[in-house]
């Protein structure tokens, strides 16, 4: 998410979501905290989308429930928010407008026009901002395809006639800047289709990015090509597919998608089956197949299964694991960089220069891509000219301010990351996470006690409850000691006359504690709860 203001208005581009990291115990999505808009609430007048993907749109949702301002996009983009936003029940009418490629028009009083880009997903695009002190130009997640499967090449007559007429700032896309030479033409995979589709003997099994709707083409296109149905599996592949299909951005033959149910009464040589699950989701449908808990698809021998995507880093595990499981089912496995079923939807170094070059902006700010990534960007842009002086490497919540003369870092805003876990939004902070953590990794030991204060006596107890620590059956002399300790630790406190439960709980935690990591070196949650009669 970005937010460009001039005087007393405020556009924002994208608003995405993203997916949590292991250390994120149960948390099921990450969204930007967008404190700094609230507290400028009057001042935002619009959200600028640059194409349909969740890193892009997955958190509008959750900004719109607070910030009620029109959203604009490309036809395809709007087509796939509007369902999401229809599933959130809070959102009265939200104001979305579909805007094409090249089509000038207001936010508030700025002027904004999208030019059309190649990615991974149709009717992406790079959005140019006019403001009086001169274009910022943000280039979205692009790359330059000229062979694009649709023929939409990316609008670089209108990119260098921006650059001609002067840009202030250029945004630039950095998650392939390690990447040299040139990104590969999405038609490539089409071509290792054909060749798969050909030598299978048996089902295809085709797994993807639900909102690759270019591939996704070139799947319908090679199972007609070769006279295979296509069933598809997968709530968010259905999803993308009837919204496609229904705006015109795919194309399919008449009778060449069948219902899921419908694939036992065709030979198993004439279907294919698209489904969602290429990083090795859990609860995604190509792992319940691999994991043989699927309702309706069973793995069997001779099946080929292709997974037409890399591993996202930190899904190399997840996807590795899903592999394995549908090599003994005894399917036959494409995948990997070497089968030709995957490019990437991001421009290489060589696109990124070109851009630059194209654009020749005053001011460059690296964006999208981890902070490596933005330094190597930064240095790209160095390397073709630009003065070092000029080039920004920011970090989230960062300010920068320029005019045609100036640029500068001026300050922070809040920033960063709210968590949302079920119904709850930022409710879960770093104390939540922090005991989730020592949960998972050293379990729970509960002590129950009864206590008569006036007699200082203790009733009942101690009972010890253990969770995830040790088997309690199994480990008797150890729990018979803990409860020993326990006792006596409550008897001296009772003779000191500590009688404060805040006190009683801090004493038998320590004394607990100490007994625990001697014996087992590890440091369980322990909970005291005492009762009163």
């Amino acid at each position: 998410m970005t937010a460009i203001k001039c005087h007393d208005e405020i556009i924002v581009i994208d608003a995405g979501l993203m997916f949590p990291e292991e250390e994120l115990l149960g948390i099921d999505i990450v969204i930007p905290d967008i404190t700094y808009l609230l507290e400028n609430k009057e001042m935002v007048k619009g959200i600028v989308l640059t194409h349909g993907h969740e890193d892009h749109i997955g958190g509008l949702s959750y900004v719109l429930r607070d910030l009620n301002v029109p959203v604009y996009g490309t036809k395809l983009t709007i087509g796939l928010l509007e369902p999401k936003l229809k599933e959130t029940s809070h959102l009265n009418n939200p104001r979305l407008h579909v805007i094409n490629p090249r089509q000038l028009f207001k936010v508030g009083s700025f002027n904004v026009e999208l030019l059309r880009t190649c990615h991974s997903i149709p009717d992406s695009v790079a959005v140019a901002v006019h403001t009086p002190y001169g274009v910022i130009l943000h280039s979205g997640d692009f790359k330059f395809d000229q062979t694009p499967v649709d023929g939409k090449v990316t609008d670089f007559q209108r990119i260098a006639e921006l650059g001609h007429e002067g840009v202030l700032l250029l945004m630039s896309d950095s998650t392939n800047v390690e990447r040299p030479g040139y990104s590969t033409s999405e038609r490539i995979v089409g071509k290792s289709f054909d060749e798969l589709f050909r030598s299978a003997k048996e089902r295809i099994v085709l797994a993807t990015f639900a909102s690759n709707v270019h591939r996704i083409q070139q799947v319908i296109d090679a199972a007609f090509a070769f006279g295979r149905k296509v069933a598809i599996a997968g709530r968010s592949m259905v999803n993308v597919v009837n919204v496609a299909q229904e705006l015109g951005y795919l194309l399919v033959p008449e009778n060449t998608i069948v219902e899921l149910d419908e694939i036992n009464n065709y030979p198993r040589d004439q279907i294919v089956l698209l489904t969602t699950g290429s990083q090795g989701e859990p609860m995604s449908a190509l792992t319940r197949m691999a994991m043989s808990d699927h309702r309706r698809v069973q793995i069997e021998p001779g099946d080929t299964v292709i997974i037409s995507a890399n591993p996202i880093p930190g899904n190399e595990k997840l996807v590795a694991k899903v592999v394995d499981q549908l090599s003994k089912l005894g399917a036959e496995v494409v995948h990997g960089r070497e089968a030709n079923v995957h490019v990437s939807g991001h421009a290489c170094r060589e696109e990124l220069m070109m851009l630059l070059n194209l654009v020749k902006p005053k001011y460059f700010m690296p964006v999208h891509g981890e902070y490596r990534m933005l330094l190597k960007h930064a240095k790209l842009a160095e390397q073709v000219g630009m003065n070092k002086e000029n080039i920004f490497v920011a970090e989230n919540g960062q300010i920068l301010e320029l005019d045609k003369n100036h640029g500068a870092f001026c300050g922070k805003v809040t920033a960063g990351r709210v968590l949302i876990d079920g119904l709850g939004v930022g409710d879960v902070g770093n104390i939540v996470l922090r005991d989730r953590k020592q949960l998972s990794q050293d379990g729970i030991l509960i002590v129950v006690v009864t206590l008569n204060k006036e007699q200082k006596q203790v009733v009942a107890g101690p009972d010890i409850v253990s969770r995830g620590f040790v088997y309690v059956r199994e480990a008797d002399e150890l729990m018979g000691e803990a409860k020993e300790r326990v006792k006596n630790t409550l008897d001296k406190c009772l003779e000191k006359n500590i009688v404060e439960w805040a006190s009683l709980k801090a004493n038998l935690r320590d004394v607990l504690g100490k007994y625990l990591y001697e014996k087992t070196r590890r440091r369980p949650m322990i909970l005291p709860i005492i009762m009163e009669v």
